[in-house]
């Protein structure tokens, strides 16, 4: 490894003398890239026994190289006691354990270094084995993500920084111990940050970058290429067509004279409902009875629609060979998909993860279509009460589902949610927490616009208005269907927005504007437009950077 690493990058160490010492100590660094590991290891001269991703021990190369590393699998988002107790023996027979308390690659604002929160865990780990913990910041080597940065001649600098070391403090409460520790090695890792940069004269291209912005950069310090002019065109063009066929099947349904006073009741008995009531899960019913080792469930769904091939909820699963056990990534849906083909070849390539898959009909889609409809017809029209309906058993029926799965033994979950099915995973997000990731692409985020401006629901509007239905109603609703007017309940370290840079109907704007508000996710803008498949492969790629 150190051959390895000197061979490609110029390596500039502060404080590496503090490594030098007696006794055990747990060594806490950030985490930018995938060869942190091996390069701090290489500039300390003891060994280092680094916890790493239990995901990333069943990659063959990877995997390979950690255990030459003496790594040992960690679960990044459960207490393992095994992993733990290693832990703490390694430390108490004066060995160092490194770990990275951010769980995973970060950067940006999700980063330490920006003043993410820190992860629970290191200071656990120091109290309970009595070791010190020693801060370690590392610059650049995001940079080795670009394979210019290994050809011969070209070294790569990587800057790494070493605090002091910070003890426990044995004469508070275990709680408060914890916190204090915790406090200070935020403040290590902001001032070695900050040390790094003054010393070194470090240029903003220098400071981390995403792996894959590392990895689609043509050259370091270059602009990322803005692509060919003919996508714009195209992607506007496929999105316009897409809206003219919505609008053309919106036409089959109009609003009758009763539907204002219908919205007007529908509205007042919301407004005095939490999103916790409205999403709210029954006691009884759901599919926990007829999980099994079908690759098919149906259940009734707790939402009871005039349409009965509707009130039937359906999931098609793909399990790894890990077993219930295993997380499981929920697949939903866009809007009037046209096939779940590609669903299945995705849900093949999570089973490859170590990931069980489920692909979930929602209503008024597959399997729940009513005669004589198209796929998707009935979800979103003008009926706005039917919409807040099928959002409502959507995401009810969802979480039926995982606390199916949590029965069976899976405690993890990941959402991946495209247009229809990115809203639908939104205001899942808002009432269940247990997620490993939501990867929401071009999620229906700010409903006022998608009603009353978006290019796909012209008639929608004209019908509206024809039916005296006002914005300021429907906003009424917002608390409960709007993702923008809303908190996530989950982590939002957890949830990655992604915005096609050519989208009218999920603009770049809103999902911006949602990221900021939804503090610590991340977004990632692809160059396409609302319709298309580049969007999924890269946000597979983004989701396997962050080590799902």
């Amino acid at each position: 490894m150190k051959l390895l690493f000197g061979y490609s990058s110029r390596i500039h160490v502060i404080g590496w003398e503090k490594t030098n010492r007696d006794g055990g100590f747990l060594l806490a660094g950030n985490h930018i890239s995938h060869f942190d590991p091996f390069i701090i290891s290489s500039v300390v001269r003891r060994k280092i026994d680094w916890m790493a991703m239990a995901e990333f021990f069943p990659l063959p190369v990877l995997g390979f190289l950690l255990r030459a590393v003496d790594a040992f699998p960690a679960d990044r988002d459960r207490a393992d006691r095994k992993t733990i107790r290693t832990a703490i023996e390694r430390l108490k027979q004066g060995r160092i354990v490194g770990l990275f308390p951010e769980g995973g690659i970060r950067d940006g604002t999700r980063s330490l270094l920006e003043g993410a929160p820190l992860r629970a865990g290191a200071s656990t780990l120091a109290h309970i084995a009595g070791v010190p913990i020693l801060p370690c910041v590392i610059v650049g080597s995001d940079r080795l993500y670009s394979k210019k940065s290994w050809l011969p001649l070209r070294r790569t600098p990587i800057w790494i920084a070493f605090g002091d070391p910070i003890s426990d403090f044995p004469g508070l409460a275990k709680s408060d111990a914890r916190e204090c520790v915790e406090r200070d090695l935020t403040t290590a890792f902001k001032n070695l940050y900050s040390e790094l940069r003054q010393t070194f004269r470090l240029s903003p291209d220098d400071l981390p970058h995403p792996p894959r912005e590392r990895m689609a950069s043509p050259a370091q310090g270059s602009p990322r290429p803005r692509g060919h002019p003919l996508r714009r065109v195209s992607a506007t063009a496929i999105d316009s067509l897409m809206c003219a066929a919505m609008n053309l099947l919106q036409s089959r349904h109009r609003l009758h004279a009763r539907s204002r006073e219908e919205m007007e009741c529908y509205v007042a008995e919301c407004e005095k409902l939490t999103p916790h009531d409205f999403y709210a899960v029954p006691h009884n019913g759901g599919p926990t009875s007829r999980i099994g080792d079908a690759a098919t469930i149906t259940w009734r769904s707790p939402i009871n629609t005039k349409f009965p091939a509707n009130n039937i909820a359906r999931a098609d699963f793909f399990p790894c060979a890990r077993g219930w056990s295993a997380p499981t990534v929920l697949m939903l849906h866009a809007l009037m998909s046209a096939s779940y083909i590609g669903y299945r070849r995705w849900a093949a390539h999570f089973n490859e993860l170590g990931w069980n898959a489920c692909f979930v009909h929602l209503p008024y889609h597959y399997s729940r279509v009513p005669r004589g409809y198209w796929n998707g017809e009935l979800a979103i029209t003008a009926d706005l009460i039917r919409n807040a309906e099928g959002l409502r058993q959507g995401v009810i029926e969802v979480r039926q589902l995982m606390a199916a799965l949590r029965e069976r033994g899976c405690n993890d979950f990941g959402v991946l949610g495209t247009s229809y099915g990115g809203w639908i995973g939104a205001l899942l997000t808002m009432v269940e927490r247990d997620f490993r990731f939501v990867a929401l692409m071009a999620p229906i985020v700010n409903v006022e616009h998608a009603i009353w401006e978006g290019p796909g629901t012209r008639f929608m509007r004209r019908e509206l208005r024809r039916a005296r239905i006002e914005p300021s109603l429907v906003a009424r609703h917002f608390h409960l269907s709007s993702p923008m007017h809303n908190q996530p309940l989950c982590d939002g370290n957890r949830i990655l927005f992604v915005a096609g840079e050519f989208d009218s109907i999920a603009r770049t704007a809103d999902l911006e504007a949602i990221q900021q508000e939804w503090r610590g996710s991340e977004l990632l803008r692809v160059r396409q437009g609302h319709f298309g498949y580049r969007m999924l492969r890269e946000t597979m790629a983004r989701l396997k950077e962050r080590g799902l």
